[in-house]
């Protein structure tokens, strides 16, 4: 029971950080256009990883597609630790990169914590 906990709270908060930055990004809103240009990103990768981030919290949510949410897990992944190193190489103050080093965390823990029937095949076999 405390494992299901742990996963939903986790997961809540990870699909409403993705999805709000995720609504952010597509609508080019401009401290994003701004911050994107700062850290030498074009502005129409705002309209590509927002779509991802959408799709994938949309992934993690939804019942089944086990193999979907490995993906959309993994590019959260990405995508959080790439804000993070892209924060950090453009030498950014640490409140800078303490959203995308957060759903980090978050996607890690919900990660873990998902529960049996939300894992793929071969992730069941090995438990």
């Amino acid at each position: 029971m405390k494992n299901k906990i742990i996963y939903w709270v986790s997961t809540l908060w990870l699909a409403l950080g993705m999805l709000s930055t995720g609504i952010v990004q597509v609508l080019k809103m401009k401290e994003e256009v701004d911050m994107f240009a700062r850290l030498g990103y074009p502005s129409y990768f705002l309209t590509i990883l927002g779509v991802w981030k959408i799709l994938g919290v949309i992934a993690v949510l939804v019942p089944r597609f086990s193999l979907l949410k490995e993906w959309a897990y993994a590019g959260f992944f990405f995508a959080m630790s790439g804000a993070v190193f892209s924060h950090l190489a453009c030498g950014d103050e640490a409140k800078e990169f303490f959203g995308p080093t957060l759903l980090l965390v978050l996607t890690v823990v919900s990660w873990y914590f998902r529960p049996a029937d939300r894992k793929t095949i071969s992730a069941n076999l090995n438990q």
